[in-house]
């Protein structure tokens, strides 16, 4: 069977061999343990694929965000690093103006929109036996703070100054376009992110996450069915207040911080979305012993597994042990092959 068709299988609830795997790899683990990740690619390669397609225009961005130093995004946002392998952060904000009079500083990056649908599809030939994710992967609430500042953000979501408002709706008009052209590709699905949660709760209200944020959730996702493409969202924290939400948006995978959160609370979703990862990696990977991956996957199979619904995603972040990651996917395997 397919990666494509393993993957699919698992989305609808009917699949009967193994769990589909997926492996994500910081710049650090790549310098820190080239050897183990290809033994683990080896062993384990992925179901899934990214895709791409060159355009016109490469845009505005500078530097490696991984590297010393400091680099641009394609939005124009700086950020500084001082610790290899990992991303910078933003320190000084692109727009400081009260009603964001100063928005003209930020470039919409509509160059990523200028591709040969042709050439996309010409890319995906020779991985079609995989499960296909491309192209645009839209993250409001994060480009906003990088953007604006997290403080300064906060205090447009309560006070919603006009020029706020005017510069959200252009936003999103342009990661809306972006999705409607990528979804005219032979991708399988389109990604979109936002890390949500602190620890213990979402880093805004959910009413007003409602009122901001669902819409745009919204229409990403309608663009995507309307197509035939599912959709795939990736968060951090304790999301738990939005999960129910997010189903009723009609979302099909999740890929969330599932041991930032109480499991028997999560339990009542099984069956209702797919859950992509993932294994504890502020903790577990970090300084578990084979026995606790065991037994953290065990009860991740156990609580939502029912015939697919749950993807072997994997994240070996900085200070990960190789052997803890081998571990998660050794463990999915053998409950499920």
């Amino acid at each position: 069977m397919t990666s494509k068709k393993i993957v699919i299988n698992t989305l609808k609830g009917s699949n009967t061999g193994r769990v589909p795997r997926e492996l994500w790899t910081l710049p650090w683990a790549e310098i820190h343990y080239p050897g183990e990740i290809k033994r683990i690619q080896t062993v384990f390669p992925d179901d899934f694929e990214a895709t791409w397609a060159p355009v016109k225009d490469a845009g505005i961005a500078k530097g490696n965000p991984y590297e010393i130093g400091t680099s641009t995004d394609n939005w124009g946002c700086e950020f500084i690093n001082v610790n290899p392998g990992v991303h910078g952060e933003v320190k000084k904000p692109l727009v400081v103006g009260d009603d964001w009079e100063d928005e003209h500083k930020v470039h919409i990056p509509e160059e990523f929109i200028d591709f040969d649908i042709q050439i996309a599809n010409d890319n995906i030939k020779p991985v079609a036996d995989k499960y296909i994710k491309g192209g645009i992967c839209p993250r409001p609430f994060e480009q906003l703070q990088f953007i604006r500042g997290t403080e300064n953000l906060m205090m447009d979501l309560i006070y919603k100054p006009k020029g706020f408002l005017k510069f959200l709706e252009k936003m999103h008009d342009f990661y809306c376009r972006a999705c409607k052209k990528w979804v005219q590709t032979d991708i399988d699905a389109i990604s979109f992110m936002d890390d949500w949660g602190s620890q213990r709760s979402l880093l805004i209200s959910p009413k007003l996450w409602n009122e901001i944020f669902r819409p745009l959730y919204r229409d990403y996702i309608d663009i995507a069915r309307k197509a035939g493409k599912k959709t795939f969202f990736h968060t951090d924290g304790y999301v738990l207040d939005i999960i129910p939400r997010m189903i009723d948006l009609g979302l099909d995978v999740i890929n969330c911080q599932l041991f930032c959160m109480e499991m028997d609370k999560l339990k009542q979703y099984k069956g209702k979305i797919t859950f992509w990862g993932e294994i504890d990696r502020q903790h577990l990977l970090a300084r578990g012993t084979k026995q606790d991956i065991i037994k953290a996957v065990r009860l991740v199979y156990d609580n939502l597994y029912s015939n697919g619904y749950c993807i072997a995603q994997c994240s070996f972040d900085a200070g990960s042990k190789p052997e803890n990651v081998y571990t998660v996917f050794e463990t999915w395997d053998k409950l499920t092959s």
